[in-house]
C-alpha cells in the first residue's frame, strides 16, 4: 500500500515532448510567493530575482540549439513563455525521444539555473512549484490567442489566478531564510 496518492500525470502520454513545434508553458513558483517583481501602471516591475529569471529565460537558445523563444512573460510568481523545438524528423530517430532537447528537459534546466542563481543570493532559499503547466499549440488562432494573453497578462493581473488577492495561501513557500 502506498502512503502517497498516484499524481495526474502532466503530460499527454504518447506524446513525443522533442518533437518539432510551439509549446505554452507556465512555471510557478512555489505556493505562488511573489518574488520576480510587481505590477505597477500595468506594466511588470522586475526584482533582481525576475530578472535573474528573464535572463536565464533568455539564454535558453545558448544551451539548446534547437530551440527559439515566443514571447514571454515574467510575473511577479510565475512565467509564461512559447517555446518552439524544432528537430527535422531526419536528425533524430523515429521511435525514441530526444533526452536532451525534449520539453521537459529544457524546462528542468530553466527551472534549476534561476534556483541555482537566487540561492547564491542573500542568504535565501527558493523553490518552483513541482511541474509545469504546457500546452500544445497546433492552430495558428491558438498561438494568436495565447500570445495576446501573455503579452496581456500585466494588464489583467487583477483578475489573474495568480494574483494573490484572488486566492488564500496557507503555508509561505518560495523564498524563504536560510535557519
Amino acid at each position: 500500500m502506498d502512503k502517497y496518492p498516484e499524481r495526474k500525470p502532466n503530460r499527454l502520454r504518447e506524446y513525443d515532448y522533442s518533437q518539432s513545434g510551439y509549446y505554452y508553458v507556465t512555471i510557478c513558483v512555489q505556493n505562488r510567493r511573489f518574488i520576480f517583481g510587481d505590477i505597477s501602471n500595468n506594466k511588470m516591475i522586475t526584482s533582481q530575482y525576475g530578472d535573474i529569471a528573464k535572463n536565464s529565460w533568455l539564454d535558453l537558445p545558448n544551451h539548446y540549439k534547437n530551440i527559439q523563444l515566443d514571447v514571454f512573460v515574467i510575473m511577479p510568481n510565475h512565467i509564461h513563455g512559447i517555446i518552439i523545438i524544432n528537430n527535422p524528423v531526419g536528425n533524430r530517430p523515429a521511435c525514441s525521444v530526444n533526452k536532451n532537447n525534449n520539453l521537459s528537459v529544457i524546462v528542468g534546466s530553466y527551472k534549476s539555473t534561476v534556483t541555482k542563481q537566487i540561492n547564491r543570493m542573500n542568504n535565501v532559499v527558493f523553490r518552483w512549484q513541482k511541474s509545469f503547466h504546457d500546452h500544445i499549440i497546433r492552430t495558428t488562432d491558438s498561438l494568436k490567442n495565447i500570445r495576446e494573453y501573455i503579452e496581456n497578462n500585466p494588464i489583467n493581473w487583477n483578475n489573474d489566478e495568480n494574483n494573490p488577492v484572488n486566492y488564500k495561501v496557507t503555508v509561505q513557500a518560495g523564498l524563504n531564510p536560510i535557519v
